[in-house]
């Protein structure tokens, strides 16, 4: 394992879940996967950061009868975001008048794409929803279809228990996956640098290269 990559890896899960406190604080909206964390977590009245950790855990198994494998990556994701969001959750201040929440929505999405590039970009293995999704695909869905599935349930699910839905969650969705498409190559090692593996990058960048739009947990869409 590279060290750099390691480094840019837990940092990117670090920042993740900081977009996503920060998200919590705009309230204007959340992306799909964190108004399902947020609506559950209102629901059994948990921290919000033992709940994404606890989906992610149930989405993970959901990998073994799609014959998917984790990887290093994959495991952190499961154990850090939720970690940091609350730690997150604790020291950040709810947004006060409009103009703030604005300011703090937009930067919430662009430190959620710059995470995404760098954990993505570490090539160290999807994030549990990401997962899902090829491995869906590989069972012969498009990665379109799959992915448009996944976020649909999971939003309307979390919509109607009480999660929140706003305009944030549509600027959230139009904006991240081309930020993304543009952030992954600045964290991704170049071809024939001295630290790329054979690990780093069949099934993560072929993906990454099909699906211009969405959360590339993830999520997207989290990792």
């Amino acid at each position: 394992m590279s060290t750099r990559r390691l480094v840019q890896l837990h940092t990117g899960l670090l920042l993740f879940g900081l977009s996503v406190a920060l998200l919590v604080r705009a309230r204007l909206g959340l992306d799909s996967w964190d108004v399902l964390h947020q609506g559950l977590a209102r629901r059994t009245g948990l921290p919000l950061g033992l709940v994404i950790n606890s989906v992610a855990v149930l989405v993970l198994l959901a990998w073994i009868p799609l014959r998917q494998r984790p990887g290093y990556g994959t495991v952190a994701n499961v154990v850090l975001v939720g970690l940091s969001a609350q730690a997150a959750l604790a020291v950040v201040p709810d947004a006060g008048p409009l103009a703030a929440r604005w300011a703090v929505l937009v930067a919430a999405i662009a430190v959620n794409a710059v995470a995404t590039a760098m954990y993505v970009g570490a090539g160290y293995g999807p994030g549990p929803r990401d997962g899902l999704m090829t491995g869906l695909a590989a069972r012969g869905y498009t990665i379109r279809r799959a992915r448009t599935a996944i976020e649909i349930g999971v939003l309307a699910t979390g919509w109607l228990l009480g999660g929140t839905v706003g305009i944030g969650t549509l600027l959230f969705a139009l904006s991240i996956g081309p930020l993304v498409h543009y952030l992954l190559p600045v964290f991704s090692p170049r071809k024939g640098a001295s630290d790329a593996t054979p690990e780093h990058h069949p099934r993560q960048h072929q993906t990454t290269a099909r699906w211009r739009v969405g959360r590339p947990m993830v999520h997207a869409n989290r990792p």
